[in-house]
């Protein structure tokens, strides 16, 4: 299915920043990458011919950004604060840059958006989605990691606090809850198989952490055959986004 590919001024990170967009109406999803970063993710590895069904039928709109995911969490040999510092300037771009744009593009200004990713996009969509309820109704995690510290080999810090899910959302309270509680929901989805060490566990325990909050949330434990992959995430994102918005 072909795209649009567009590039987005950022004031927050000084660049102009790529963007995919697919469908034609329909529910607006913005997409996290993976730990590759990139805006074509999506398109590359199928999942855009997976969810074509959806898109063409006006159930679904596609907004695939990249991210600057190898400056804020990968990048182990530069240290935590710079690299922290880095990914508040990124969720500045989303929040303050890049949902208006979409908003924009809908032609609805208050449009309540989704937003997806899976392996460390998962993360990303997890934490967008807790930090700002009222813009992203609905997360769709795939895969994801939810404890930050081991992007910082164990080095925390109030700035990792308040991106760690597995560390803030047990102490969430009051209004905050409130809001949280009140307006969005969060799908958990991870494998047992292959290379999902790691996010099986965290998997678990956020959902836990979701449920004794009284956050709206599922979580869908896939068995022992369904892998770190994007054959698995294909999968599964075409059966949940179906559910949702078919």
């Amino acid at each position: 299915m072909q795209g649009r590919h567009l590039t987005i001024p950022s004031p927050e990170l000084g660049r102009p920043v790529h963007l995919w967009t697919y469908g034609w109406f329909g529910q607006p999803i913005v997409v996290m990458p993976s730990a590759a970063g990139m805006a074509h993710e999506w398109q590359s590895q199928g999942m855009i011919d997976a969810l074509e069904p959806l898109l063409r039928a006006g159930k679904i709109k596609l907004y695939c950004v990249e991210s600057n995911v190898a400056e804020a969490w990968t990048r182990r040999e530069t240290e935590p604060e710079w690299r922290l510092a880095q990914h508040a300037r990124y969720e500045r771009f989303v929040v303050e840059t890049l949902v208006p744009w979409v908003r924009a593009d809908c032609k609805s200004p208050h449009h309540p958006l989704a937003i997806a990713g899976t392996s460390l996009g998962g993360m990303y969509a997890a934490l967008f989605a807790l930090k700002n309820p009222e813009i992203f109704r609905r997360a769709f995690c795939f895969s994801g990691r939810y404890d930050a510290r081991q992007f910082t080999d164990g080095y925390d810090s109030l700035g990792v606090y308040l991106n760690n899910p597995l560390a803030f959302v047990p102490n969430l309270h009051g209004e905050q809850l409130d809001r949280v509680r009140a307006n969005t929901h969060l799908t958990l989805v991870c494998g047992q198989g292959a290379y999902e060490e790691g996010c099986i566990e965290e998997t678990i325990a956020l959902g836990q952490v979701l449920r004794a909050k009284g956050i709206p949330s599922e979580t869908d434990i896939w068995g022992r055959d369904s892998a770190h992959q994007w054959p698995w995430w294909r999968t599964q994102a075409t059966q949940h986004f179906g559910r949702i918005y078919g």
